[in-house]
């Protein structure tokens, strides 16, 4: 018994991750799509960072908050993917202790943060729609730089403690990760000692986080409708909607397959272990790439501030 006590408490030092178990030649032909998506997303947002950035026209809090959103996703794109592409092509499974929980913070914390920066953005439509004389006293530069301290402080301060409870759990003799990325249940489950807490914690701060972020963008875009539908000048109520599109796509990127990740998660003793994993892989690429090419498409200034800027570089 003492001996075994001494094994299971030895310190960690590394973890092996081992990207879908079951399906291991998946890892093949995922590599190259993966890849492309991976430097879509980063040079789709670079793109729209530096056209904000140089274009004088899009320098309101409206495209402030895109770039944040821009940020936060070339962030979780770097963090998670990277590794992921390593261990296809390379087979370098291998993630020391701290750094995956690090990336398990980096995940845990800039998810929640881009659903805060939403709730932000509906906020935003929602005073530029309902009280549009309004708006420049109340969305300002300093009103964006306020609610960026908050997005980050609010998640940061509410996620940190869930990799801070893994990493002093005691992990035994098993130190294979059933996952491409070090989440929290996947690495969590490796150890000896009670996990509950560190589950409910996650669970509570998760839903806590997100589930308010839904309930005011909701509330905000319930106003916005009640608010476009007394409009009776003709074409008002389709400009008006016009200005919230390109948001709601991004919303429903987001939350779809965020969506869609739970609901697999829930029923992951119905599914092969392996689909999770893959939609929380595409749920770091499919937003990150397609978010800024939406916004490129539909927003007229941020088309033109592309165009200006390739026109630039030729």
């Amino acid at each position: 018994m003492a001996s075994a006590s001494n094994y299971s408490s030895a310190p960690v030092s590394e973890f092996l991750l081992f990207c879908f178990p079951n399906y291991q030649s998946w890892q093949h032909w995922l590599s190259l799509p993966f890849s492309l998506l991976f430097l879509l997303a980063l040079g789709a947002n670079a793109t729209l960072l530096v056209t904000i950035w140089l274009e004088e026209s899009l320098h309101q809090p409206m495209y402030y908050l895109l770039s944040l959103i821009a940020i936060l996703d070339m962030v979780l794109c770097l963090t998670v993917i990277p590794k992921v592409l390593a261990i296809f092509w390379f087979d370098l499974r291998a993630i020391s202790f701290s750094a995956c929980f690090l990336q398990m913070f980096i995940v845990n914390s800039f998810l929640p943060m881009e659903s805060c920066t939403f709730m932000v953005m509906a906020y935003d439509r929602y005073v530029a729609i309902c009280h549009p004389l309004r708006y420049p006293s109340i969305i300002t530069d300093q009103f964006v730089a306020r609610a960026a301290i908050f997005v980050v402080a609010r998640n940061g301060l509410f996620s940190l403690p869930v990799p801070v409870l893994s990493s002093r759990l005691r992990y035994c003799a098993e130190k294979v990760i059933q996952n491409c990325i070090c989440t929290n249940l996947s690495v969590s489950k490796l150890s000896c000692d009670d996990i509950t807490f560190n589950r409910l914690y996650q669970f509570v701060a998760g839903w806590t986080l997100l589930g308010s972020d839904l309930v005011l963008i909701v509330l905000s875009y319930s106003f916005i409708l009640k608010a476009v539908l007394r409009l009776r000048a003709e074409g008002a109520a389709a400009k008006a909607l016009s200005t919230c599109g390109s948001h709601l796509i991004l919303i429903l990127f987001f939350s779809t397959v965020l969506l869609v990740l739970v609901i697999t998660n829930l029923a992951r003793r119905r599914i092969p272990p392996d689909v999770p994993i893959l939609l929380n892989i595409l749920h770091h690429l499919i937003p990150p790439a397609l978010n800024p090419i939406v916004y490129g498409v539909r927003t007229k200034e941020v088309k033109q501030g592309i165009q200006k800027l390739l026109s630039r570089l030729q």
